[in-house]
Parts: C-alpha cells; sequence; structure tokens
C-alpha cells in the first residue's frame, strides 16, 4: 500500500466557508488536513490565498471550475490556480441541457478537449469529476464516462468519485483499475441508500462502500490524493469531515 495525500473538497463546508473563508480554512488545517480543494476562492486575490495556504501549510490541490467559468475566461481560471501553486483544473459538473444528447456531449468532449490542452500547455493538469449520469447514457456503445477518456486519451486525466460509480450500479474497484495512470485523484465519498430523493451521503465508514478495497485499489492504481467529499451533511459539516479524517488515520495513515 502507498502513501497518498489526504485533502477534502471544500464544497464539504461551502456554508462555513461562506460565513467565514479564511478561518474555515484555519479549522480545516487544524482538523490535520494535508491538502484541499477548491469549489470558489471566497474572493481572495491569488496572492493573499497563498500566503494564507503556506502559513496553514496546507497543499492547494487544484478547483473545481464550472463549465461556465471556463467558457467565460480559462486563462483567467489557469493563471489563478498557477499563482496559488495548485496542480488541477477540474470540471466538475455537467448541467442536464448541456447533456441532453449524444450530439451535446460529443460537442462537450471538444471543449473539455480543447481546454484539458490549453491547461496543459500552461502547466496545469485538467480532470473530470464524475457524477451518476456518465453512467446513464451510451455513446456508440460506451457509457458517457469512458467516451470522454477516450476522446482525448492524452490530455484528461480522471478524477473518479468512488461514491457516485458505486451508486449508478458499476464495479468501483474494476474502473479504479481499468484508468490506471491516469487517475491521480479519487473522491472519497460513503453513502448509505437515499434521502429526500438523492443520495445519502454520510461520514467515512458509516455507509456502504467497502472503503479498505477502495483504498487498496486507490494505491494499485497511481492514485495521489484521496480526496474526502460529503454532498450534504446531517451533522455539521467541519464536524463530519473531522469525523471522516479520524476513520482514515484508524484505517489507513496508522499504517505509515
Amino acid at each position: 500500500m502507498r502513501r497518498m495525500g489526504i485533502g477534502v473538497q471544500l464544497y464539504t463546508v461551502r456554508d462555513d466557508l461562506s460565513k467565514d473563508f479564511k478561518g474555515t480554512l484555519r479549522q480545516v488545517a487544524e482538523l490535520g488536513y494535508e491538502g484541499v480543494e477548491f469549489a470558489g476562492y471566497g474572493g481572495l486575490p491569488a496572492q493573499e490565498l497563498k500566503q494564507l495556504l503556506d502559513e496553514l501549510n496546507l497543499k492547494p490541490i487544484g478547483a473545481h471550475v464550472s463549465l461556465n467559468q471556463m467558457r467565460e475566461d480559462l486563462d483567467k481560471e489557469i493563471d489563478y490556480l498557477l499563482a496559488i501553486g495548485a496542480e488541477y483544473l477540474i470540471c466538475p459538473y455537467v448541467a442536464a441541457e448541456e447533456r441532453e444528447n449524444a450530439e451535446a456531449w460529443k460537442s462537450l468532449f471538444v471543449f473539455l478537449g480543447e481546454a484539458a490542452r490549453k491547461a496543459k500547455a500552461k502547466g496545469l493538469k485538467f480532470a473530470y469529476h464524475n457524477h451518476a449520469f456518465e453512467f446513464e447514457t451510451k455513446i456508440e456503445g460506451q457509457y458517457v464516462f469512458d467516451a470522454l477518456y477516450a476522446s482525448a486519451p492524452e490530455d484528461i486525466l480522471v478524477e473518479m468519485d468512488a461514491g457516485w460509480v458505486q451508486y449508478a450500479g458499476l464495479d468501483t474497484l474494476q474502473y479504479m483499475a481499468d484508468y490506471t495512470g491516469r487517475l491521480p485523484l479519487l473522491h472519497l465519498k460513503d453513502f448509505k441508500g437515499m434521502i429526500n430523493n438523492q443520495i445519502n451521503t454520510v461520514e467515512l465508514g458509516q455507509g456502504e462502500i467497502d472503503l479498505p478495497a477502495v483504498i487498496e485499489a486507490a494505491s494499485e492504481a497511481g492514485v495521489e490524493w484521496l480526496i474526502v467529499e460529503q454532498d450534504r451533511c446531517q451533522n455539521p459539516p467541519l464536524e463530519s469531515i473531522g469525523t471522516s479524517l479520524k476513520w482514515l488515520q484508524q484505517n489507513y495513515l496508522n499504517q505509515f
């Protein structure tokens, strides 16, 4: 088993960040997280955020950047990430109106490939983060998930969300193996059934996913960062990510 970095997708603590961005980052660092993945920067200039991250000894893994933001000014998004010392720009989601049919997806593949090549040329890595809908539609016999990566095999990396793959009914461990060497980022998510017709995300170790097996597969697939994400928290979000980190400390980090 390899030692992988432990990060958190800050969307999980979005409500806390909206009230006190800097203070919440401090609390994330105090919990013991090594890296953070952004979903917005709290309006801070890049240099100010970099100084804060350096002070807190938090590694900026990268950021989820919406399609709209990429279309409006991709260079600006790339330059900000480079300025804070991040490594990855990640497309986090495709709205329903942008994926109505195969032609819409194919058009999107072209855009994402171009964005990935532009990011790569400037020294940034580009990845795509899945949900379950990428496994609900096929294009020429392939799930959208696979068709996307086949469209730009040299440029688009995988940020696999283990929770969503299992929720979609697919074999998460097999998918991780299939993308060995192209899968630097893994979102660790646990869930337990449904709540209000939505996936019921819970703290790590409290749901249905065989997380030790997922972590082992991540190590074998070449994952660099295990990134905790909980879409919705039943407990206070900072408490939830603290609970998840404790599970990782007890069930993974204690072997190093």
